[in-house]
């Protein structure tokens, strides 16, 4: 049995992330009480090739969230195939979603405000949050990255082997939430001081040709691409079906996305399964 279990603030997309996986045959069940877990799993540990999604967010119990993780590691839970699935997004921009959808927060009442009840949800959260085995920021995803983000993660073909996505980012809006390995890139000579550069982007010819003349940016490239190189099988006999690789520079427009392209594009023709995303580009698509 396959068990993957949803968690997160309400307005981060848990909703998506389940119709995703009931789409591609999971059996899905919102609002599961965390205590049911425990029957759920002895009843279908022994079956092949039932998989379940369940959705389990601050509308359980409270006792029910602050036992999960005994639930989680100490049952017949953890002898499945089980992932914990967190997903969140920054205060403001669930602030947002809210008021875009004039949803009701399931935490707001007379005498809670909408920020007043994302910020408890927080709290009564935490004990799933940190028994989680991936974390998603959505606060920069739109709909459908949410969604491929879902189906490469959970869609496994043993042809394809560990699915590997190489994502730039900028450090001034974070680090992702979601990395298993992070380079920082900033101490590389920057194209953002070349005006004639600063306007464009890794993607492009001008910006490529100025970082390839570059010898530390090669060396940079050379060394991270050996790191993952060695490190990769390691991973593989972790038993690992997904890895992100994130690259970082100062804003995430030149440096760190000239070298995600550059890494996926060797590691594409050793690969099967190699995805690129530049998360601060996606931002002004």
């Amino acid at each position: 049995m396959q068990l993957v279990i949803i968690s997160g603030r309400s307005g981060s997309g848990k909703s998506t992330a389940l119709h995703v996986l009931e789409d591609i045959g999971f059996t899905c069940i919102d609002n599961l009480p965390a205590s049911l877990l425990p029957t759920l799993a002895q009843y279908n540990k022994k079956l092949d090739n039932v998989r379940y999604a369940i959705s389990i967010d601050a509308r359980n119990h409270n006792e029910d969230l602050r036992q999960l993780p005994e639930i989680i590691l100490n049952s017949d839970v953890n002898e499945l195939d089980r992932q914990v699935l967190f997903l969140d997004a920054n205060d403001d921009k669930l602030i947002q979603r809210f008021s875009e959808t004039r949803r009701k927060h399931p935490l707001s009442d007379k005498q809670t405000d909408l920020r007043q009840a994302i910020q408890q949800e927080r709290e009564l959260l935490k004990p799933v949050f940190e028994v989680a085995d991936v974390v998603i920021d959505t606060s920069d995803m739109k709909f459908h990255d949410l969604r491929d983000f879902v189906k490469r993660r959970f869609i496994t073909n043993d042809e394809d082997g560990l699915a590997i996505m190489f994502q730039s980012f900028g450090f001034k809006y974070g680090v992702p939430q979601d990395a298993d390995l992070v380079f920082d890139v900033r101490c590389l000579p920057n194209p953002h001081w070349k005006p004639e550069l600063r306007p464009l982007t890794g993607k492009d010819q001008a910006v490529k040709l100025f970082l390839d003349q570059q010898d530390t940016v090669d060396e940079m490239y050379q060394d991270i691409r050996r790191f993952v190189e060695k490190w990769l099988p390691c991973y593989k006999e972790n038993n690992r079906s997904y890895m992100t690789i994130a690259v970082g520079c100062t804003g995430g427009q030149h440096r760190s996305v000239y070298l995600c392209e550059r890494l996926s594009h060797y590691f594409d023709k050793v690969s099967n399964n190699i995805q690129c995303r530049h998360r601060e580009l996606l931002q002004h698509d």
